[in-house]
């Protein structure tokens, strides 16, 4: 195998290409060349010698190690302003859940930090107020019932001019005001959260208790905030749980003044939280039209999904808005990039394995970099994972994970 001048990295040569490290599935290692064989045979492994140093990975060491190869080519690099910002509870999916009607706790059937379907029992109180709009509405029901049969009866008899006409609109009126009397009882019910299936059902259980009131959560989420204990007494508006949906959050950013121009509802923003979480892209979805008096900023926001809840409220954040772009001819993920003997350099993949290949950059925005040379279009590198390259690459030159 020929000795290849293309970096200065002479850690250990390779011997093998990558294709048959694929097809036999060996383990990532720095392997030596066949005149490294010789001199080893030789008794004597020479030392120093001016082979390149080679990582090769199986298929499933790249997938393991979270390597992906892309090819050189060009790109949009963005321009970005940087903001200082923080991660809030997404107010339109939050919600204090209190009791419609006063009454005095009877159970209390999550806590704080539990999560919640929609729709499920909190707590139960038992309040006499209830039992008496259950017990109007049920009143009005039979009122109704009776002022309807008698206006029938009225109606007939007035017909056939048995009675008089007076005693038919007196029958009448009466039917008429016992309807609108079960109209209020019913959207006083209504009020404190009973659906109508659930007032044509009352009738049928008579045997329950009239006084049993449910709390029920208004939609899934987490029990953020409790304010409820057992036997406590509360009113109609006392705030008993706060339920929030944290699926997805808000991020509120602090947009200085002198940045206002540049700061426009639908651009891009990364969204760089630190503590070992990956960045996240979104859109700004509002940027306020107001400057606070004491911070001298006005407020943008943008909407984030956070499945799996890493996304915190009260998290401070970094958010970098795209301002605009600029087209380059080369442009690689800052991921891609790796420092090695003092020199930046990039992992490309060639018939060996991945070399370590300094290269010169350009412009950056922290996300990308240009590069001005070094690396050329259509040439396949490892544009994430580029960390563990070098960490196997530096393993091989103290002698760990060589081939045999």
């Amino acid at each position: 195998m020929k000795n290849s001048k293309r970096n200065k990295f002479y850690i250990l040569p390779a011997a093998l290409s990558l294709v048959l490290v694929l097809a036999a599935g060996l383990p990532a290692t720095v392997t030596a060349g066949e005149q490294g064989k010789k001199s080893a045979h030789a008794g004597e492994e020479s030392e120093g010698g001016h082979e390149e140093g080679v990582v090769r990975l199986s298929a499933a060491e790249l997938k393991e190690f979270g390597i992906v190869v892309r090819e050189a080519g060009p790109g949009r690099l963005d321009t970005f302003v940087d903001l200082p910002g923080e991660i809030v509870i997404n107010a339109d999916r939050q919600a204090h859940v209190v009791p419609r009607v006063p009454g005095i706790v009877r159970e209390v059937r999550k806590k704080l930090g539990d999560q919640v379907k929609g729709g499920e029992v909190m707590a139960v109180l038992e309040s006499r107020e209830l039992a008496d709009a259950k017990a109007e509405y049920l009143a009005a029901r039979e009122r109704l019932a009776l002022a309807e049969a008698n206006f029938n009866r009225e109606e007939r008899l007035w017909k056939k001019k048995v009675s008089a006409e007076q005693e038919y609109l007196d029958a009448k009126q009466a039917f008429a005001e016992a309807r609108i009397n079960l109209r209020s009882a019913e959207q006083k019910l209504h009020a404190l959260g009973f659906s109508e299936d659930y007032l044509k059902q009352l009738p049928e259980h008579l045997d329950q208790t009239y006084t049993r009131y449910e709390m029920r959560a208004p939609f899934s989420g987490a029990v953020i905030q409790k304010h409820i204990t057992l036997g406590e007494a509360l009113n109609g508006s006392s705030e008993a749980f706060v339920v929030a949906d944290l699926g997805t959050v808000w991020v509120d950013i602090n947009v200085y003044q002198k940045d206002l121009v540049k700061i426009h509802k639908g651009q891009k923003v990364v969204i760089e939280i630190g503590h070992d979480i990956a960045p996240v892209s979104g859109t700004l979805s509002y940027v306020g039209p107001l400057v606070g008096e004491e911070t001298r900023t006005a407020l943008a926001r943008a909407e984030l999904p956070n499945p799996q809840g890493d996304l915190r409220p009260g998290m401070f954040i970094t958010a970098r808005v795209a301002v605009g772009s600029v087209d380059v001819p080369l442009l690689v993920p800052k991921t891609a990039l790796q420092t090695l003997e003092g020199k930046t350099v990039v992992f490309v993949l060639d018939e060996d394995g991945f070399e370590p290949r300094p290269v010169t950059v350009g412009r950056e925005n922290g996300l990308q970099v240009e590069i001005k040379d070094g690396l050329k279009p259509g040439e396949k590198y490892a544009s994430t994972g580029a960390f563990t390259l070098k960490a196997q690459l530096s393993k091989g030159a103290f002698g760990g994970g060589h081939g045999h």
